[in-house]
């Protein structure tokens, strides 16, 4: 996971500091060479103010004198010098290493530089408000403010500006289907987003915890859905309950939770078709069925490898019943990760597990700190 966003991002840091740095060192490289040029030119000023005061011929008693007075003449021009020059050298140490060790970034060399960073983000995934948000988060760490260590500012200004994007509400489902007897949760997304395995890994872990569950065939859309589910019941040792294909999904999540309350069940686990939200008539369908089964969780089941349109869906379907959370399936198989950064902070939903493989032991509880570290930051 992560594996090209985290090079990439690697790859734009280092660029992003390297140019900063490069410009102080070229002005410092032409003030050098100002200096020398000044050294080399004192001798020539003082040599033509010696030839300007003795252009007349002189005896060997007066060129002795004339000596004398030359030598007189330099020292004095050199103490004078020295005088003139004391007041520029009373900077102190640390100041003069600051000088030299500090950098500043305009706020226009900011904007050139953040497009290449502003590239890789596009590139891997990353909402447009979520680029926005790391752009003025790193303005202010960054621009006219003297820097001595340029990559790692940059790097720490850019890890706790991810960290803020996925600071969002942790919501621990365990403790509350706990509270409430039964607790309803109804899963729901687009086609093929792994959502039926999705729904038997969250089972497994409920099991864990001593949670008696069931399962509601509700997708009697799609062919062998029902058997799909009957499968993972199998192996779970969990109940389906179930109508003939084609059947109402609302009355089969009725019966569902009818039985859950005469079995004292713990959690019902209710599956639907997969959807897109363009179809008027399949977003109806799952309203009504919201409307019936009257879940206490909605989440959203989503491929992490979908990148930005995962946004979009998950707003589509927020708009019909108003989800309460987010699993990213496919995880482990998602190069980029800009949509396990942004999915939550664009649209208010927290991520509660990743999926990272087939077995049902692969749901792994989202944690912002294992991402930051995934990221190298």
């Amino acid at each position: 996971m992560f594996g090209l966003f985290k090079k990439k991002l690697k790859e734009v840091v280092s660029k992003f500091s390297r140019k900063t740095e490069e410009e102080p060192k070229e002005k410092a490289v032409e003030e050098e060479k100002e200096i020398k040029e000044l050294k080399e030119e004192k001798p020539k000023k003082r040599f033509s103010l010696f030839k300007k005061k003795h252009k007349e011929e002189l005896t060997e008693e007066k060129i002795e004198e004339k000596k004398e007075e030359i030598k007189k003449e330099i020292k004095e021009k050199k103490s004078e010098e020295i005088k003139e020059e004391k007041p520029k050298e009373k900077k102190t140490f640390l100041e003069k290493v600051k000088g030299i060790t500090k950098v500043k970034i305009s706020e226009e060399k900011f904007e050139k530089l953040f497009e290449d960073l502003e590239m890789v983000l596009l590139e891997n995934n990353v909402a447009y408000g979520v680029i926005d948000k790391i752009k003025e988060d790193l303005k202010v760490d960054l621009v006219n403010v003297p820097l001595s260590n340029v990559k790692k500012t940059i790097e720490t200004s850019l890890k706790n500006s991810i960290e803020g994007v996925l600071s969002f509400g942790n919501i621990d489902l365990i403790k509350r289907i706990k509270e409430k007897k039964p607790y309803v949760i109804l899963f729901l997304g687009v086609n093929g987003a792994g959502k039926t395995t999705t729904i038997a890994k969250l089972a497994n872990l409920f099991l864990k915890n001593g949670l008696r569950c069931v399962f509601v065939a509700s997708d009697t859309f799609r062919a062998a859905s029902i058997q799909q589910l009957e499968e993972h019941g199998k192996i779970l040792g969990i109940n389906v309950i179930k109508h003939d294909y084609g059947a109402d999904p609302a009355a089969v999540a009725y019966d569902g939770i009818k039985h859950a309350e005469s079995k004292n069940i713990d959690v019902v686990l209710i599956d639907t078709a997969g959807r897109q939200h363009s179809n008027v008539n399949l977003m109806d369908e799952l309203k009504k069925l919201n409307r019936v089964a009257k879940p206490d969780f909605k989440i959203f089941v989503g491929e992490s490898i979908t990148g930005n349109d995962i946004i979009e869906q998950v707003e589509q379907f927020n708009n019909a019943v108003n989800i309460d959370g987010i699993i990213l399936s496919k995880f482990d198989v998602d190069d980029k990760g800009g949509a396990a950064i942004s999915v939550s902070y664009v649209t208010g939903k927290p991520i509660l597990y990743l999926g990272i493989g087939q077995d049902y032991d692969k749901l792994e509880k989202f944690d912002k700190e294992k991402i930051i570290k995934n990221l190298e930051l």
